[in-house]
């Protein structure tokens, strides 16, 4: 899983995916017979079908985190956030700061020592905007290396834990990995098929709103994780998904109900080639499949997700069985998806 480490090390907050898109380019070129990328830097790629119908893919490059927004005068960074943070997440986190070169730093909140606090000390829970970053470097350093707007991300190497991986930055590079394992797998298709990686969705799912418009696909598969709740303390009930029981099929989510044909076909297909899955409901969150069903006069869709335990978080999980049975069935939708009525 070398791209999968690559794609979920590299930096790319909203807005500053660049380094991603490059990852993301030099994949998928060769695959396809146009790419480019559009005003807001979303990746558009484009491989013809044998038949008329169009059908975009789309995986979102970005990930939660930071922009520096002041440097006060010790040379400490305070942060806006970007995307949905919990600061039960944030607490003693090595960062990459990419100022003028890139700096180690470490993320901490406005809190006492644990020795200097009080018990009433110890009740208070910090916030998201409590938190900074030290580099570690005299502040006239700090001044020279890091403008207001740098991008500031969680630091983590991609780990594998048992039958898992875990890293930063899962959510949703490992969508972005199973879109273009899954175009390179598939050998044949009617559609004309356009894979997307789109940017800016943790801030309200910007690209996929941009590229959607301009495709005007007649369906769409989004791909992204979802939760797997399956740990301690959380009731059978609100699971979600679970870890190593396949790729999930989305029902529905808070910005999109799934087209009952497209869940169909894709149901049907992983049946039919013996590819372990499992049905999604997720009560709360959305993905790119909002704004691509909603897009001109709407567009049959579905997402596919990878089940990930600690989402949003810098230990993010996710089996390598559910990630290749989400690129099998996303390989076979693109082969044979074709097939099957999607219209109401």
């Amino acid at each position: 899983m070398k791209l999968l480490a690559e794609l979920c090390e590299a930096c790319g907050v909203p807005g500053r995916e660049e380094r991603v898109r490059d990852i993301v380019r030099r994949e998928l070129e060769p695959l396809v017979d146009e790419l480019r990328t559009d005003a807001m830097g979303s990746v558009i790629a484009m491989r013809r079908g044998s038949g008329r119908r169009k059908l975009a893919v789309q995986a979102h490059m970005d990930e939660i985190g930071f922009l520096v927004k002041y440097l006060d005068e010790d040379g400490f960074l305070r942060l806006q956030p970007l995307g949905g943070h919990d600061p039960r997440n944030m607490m003693a986190q090595r960062v990459a700061v990419l100022g003028k070169r890139d700096l180690p730093g470490l993320l901490y909140a406005e809190v006492k020592p644990p020795h200097l606090q009080t018990p009433e000390d110890r009740q208070k829970l910090p916030k998201v905007y409590d938190f900074f970053v030290d580099v570690g470097l005299p502040p006239e350093e700090v001044r020279e290396l890091v403008p207001i707007g740098t991008p500031v991300v969680i630091s983590r190497h991609l780990e594998t834990v048992g039958h898992a991986v875990s890293c930063k930055g899962l959510d949703d590079r490992v969508a972005v990995y199973v879109m273009i394992e899954a175009v390179r797998r598939a050998k044949r298709s009617e559609f004309t098929l356009y894979p997307v990686a789109t940017c800016q969705e943790e801030v309200g799912c910007r690209g996929a709103t941009t590229t959607a418009f301009e495709i005007d696909p007649d369906v769409g598969i989004a791909i992204d994780v979802t939760i797997a709740s399956d740990i301690p303390g959380v009731n059978k009930h609100e699971h979600v998904t679970c870890l190593g029981k396949g790729a999930a099929i989305k029902i529905m989510d808070s910005l999109s109900i799934s087209s009952p044909r497209v869940v169909e076909a894709l149901r049907t297909l992983a049946e039919r080639r013996e590819i372990r899955h499992q049905m999604e409901i997720l009560p709360s969150g959305g993905t790119d499949a909002g704004p691509l069903q909603r897009t001109r006069s709407g567009v049959p869709v579905a997402t596919l997700s990878v089940p990930t335990r600690y989402v949003h978080s810098s230990v993010e999980m996710a089996h390598k069985d559910d990630i290749e049975a989400a690129i099998q069935l996303l390989a076979a939708f693109i082969e044979e998806g074709h097939e099957f009525d999607l219209s109401l």
